[in-house]
């Protein structure tokens, strides 16, 4: 019996092993294009904001909820199903139903966005002049139509290729060359063309085009033979991708709402000056969550893989323990942009500094998310995706209901708390959820390890802070005190000690530095 219960102890802890050093080894090469698009569209942010300036950003902004409105059907959930079902028929042979999916879901994306396409040239200058009540958006109507009906075909090919397990070489075709591409057009046109933000949107556009086509590509060259060949019949739509489908428009029409409203009412109820600060923070802000969204992106199907085989136990140990790192992580960050705010914003000019405080409460709002973990996907791939549907409806009402009541009289801290409100909320409803449908919850007393380096972070932050508040230049403070936080997390995590499962980590990251004798070690 013993020796049973010691050989099912050693499997479980052999599978934990091996799914967080799937998470560790996939999510670093997302997180890192992630991390490098951010950090250099950062850079290029701030050359966007000093070279076009706060109303022509805020143009763009508004330009941009315009597309995202059409956005809400273009895709149709196809997108979202992508990575499912090619995944699934890939991995069980079905190559007629595969070349079907991928074939018709290409076709039907196209025709349809090119549709929404004419009718945003159409209907676009009227929105800006009626509802905006500028016409500073119509010269750039044509180029926004291009941008969406790439963005609508890239983001279904980009899914494919995660079906087909190649999650790295999107990252590269996305991050590592649609990015560059992107910055380089723009400082041509923009720079030296003198094109202004007609010529931020059209390189963009452009860039666009040539990502679709790469994408394609690396699609046609990563699925079988069989697939690619023309004598396999092309399958119609099966019934359950139309009807998986249709429940990931709906949440993609929630997602819309939740994450545009603000942007919208603003530009309703205030100036693009206004909207272009707003925009800035919030591409800012949208850096917090980056080591959640990496996670994400590989524990998603690991949570339809063992829910559906019933681990429960498994799946709650791995929710546990990166929702702890995750926030971990994620707290020297929020610490440096709440102390730093002021020259963070001010670094894009002066016009936008009073953005601070949505900076802060933005980061606040973004910690809050981080620290409940992957809670939207536990939900949606665990069967549970109506739940997530009323849930994000019932918070798309407040947030517009928030937004309408705060943004006339409070203006940009109102959209801020709306969406900091709403953020909040959500993340709470859906732990809720989980615990109560899935029954796990992510804290236990290892929370507690956390302590001693947040303090550490939090004190090194505010050294840098009071030590260097004499310097003029924002930029230095910021990296030093960003540099000191994180190694100073890192550290005092090291030595005030870690559990078993905190260790299996480390071991997986000393691994990929290639440090492999600790994995050894770990295995004995």
């Amino acid at each position: 019996m013993a020796t049973g219960a010691a050989l099912a102890t050693e499997l479980k802890e052999g599978e934990f092993r091996s799914h967080m050093g799937s998470i560790s080894r996939q999510s670093s090469v997302y997180l890192a294009g992630i991390a490098f698009t951010t950090a250099s569209g950062y850079f290029f942010k701030v050359y966007l904001a000093r070279a076009l300036g706060a109303d022509a950003l805020g143009f763009y902004a508004l330009g941009m909820t315009v597309v995202g409105f059409f956005g809400w059907f273009n895709n149709f959930g196809l997108t979202q199903s992508a990575v499912r079902f090619v995944a699934s028929y890939f991995a069980t042979g079905q190559y007629g139903l595969l070349r079907g999916f991928l074939a018709r879901g290409l076709a039907l994306l196209f025709v349809a966005n090119l549709s929404f396409a004419i009718l945003l040239v159409l209907v676009g200058p009227w929105v800006g002049t009626h509802f905006y009540h500028t016409s500073g958006l119509n010269p750039l109507m044509k180029w926004l139509a291009l941008i969406m009906l790439c963005g609508a075909l890239s983001g279904f090919l980009g899914q494919a290729l995660a079906g087909f397990k190649q999650i790295a070489l999107r990252t590269i075709l996305a991050s590592f060359i649609g990015s560059p591409l992107t910055i380089g057009i723009t400082l041509a046109l923009v720079g030296f063309g003198g094109m202004g933000l007609q010529g931020y949107v059209v390189a963009q556009a452009l860039s666009a085009i040539c990502v679709v086509l790469l994408l394609g590509v690396a699609v046609w060259r990563s699925a079988p033979l069989a697939v690619r060949s023309v004598t396999t019949a092309v399958s119609s739509l099966p019934r359950e991708v139309m009807t998986f489908s249709a429940a990931m428009l709906g949440v993609g029409v929630l997602e819309y709402t939740l994450g545009q409203a603000d942007a919208i009412m603003l530009g309703h109820f205030r100036s693009p000056h206004d909207v272009g600060i707003y925009a800035v923070a919030t591409a800012m802000i949208a850096f917090v969550p980056i080591l959640l969204q990496s996670t994400n992106q590989i524990f998603s199907p690991m949570i339809s893989d063992l829910h559906s085989r019933g681990q429960i136990s498994l799946l709650g140990r791995i929710f546990q323990t990166i929702t702890k790192w995750i926030l971990g992580l994620t707290l020297p960050l929020v610490c440096c942009i709440a102390f730093f705010s002021h020259a963070m914003m001010r670094i894009f000019g002066a016009a936008f500094e009073p953005g601070w405080i949505i900076l802060i409460i933005g980061a606040v709002a973004q910690l809050i998310n981080c620290g409940v973990g992957p809670v939207g996907y536990l939900l949606l791939m665990s069967g549970h995706q109506k739940t997530l549907i009323q849930i994000e409806f019932a918070m798309a009402l407040l947030m517009l209901a928030l937004n309408r009541l705060l943004i006339p009289g409070w203006g940009l801290q109102g959209a801020a708390v709306a969406a900091a409100v709403t953020t909040v909320g959500t993340n709470a409803w859906c732990l809720c959820e989980v615990r109560r449908r899935i029954g796990i919850w992510p804290y236990n007393r290892s929370y507690w390890r956390l302590l001693l380096p947040s303090c550490a972070a939090l004190g090194l932050v505010i050294l840098v802070r009071i030590g260097l508040n004499s310097l003029q230049s924002g930029w230095f403070q910021i990296v030093i005190a960003l540099t000191a936080a994180y190694v100073g997390f890192v550290c005092v995590s090291l030595f005030c000690g870690m559990d078993r499962d905190d260790r299996l980590i480390v071991d997986a990251v000393k691994y990929r530095l290639g440090w492999r004798e600790s994995v050894v070690e770990s295995m004995e």
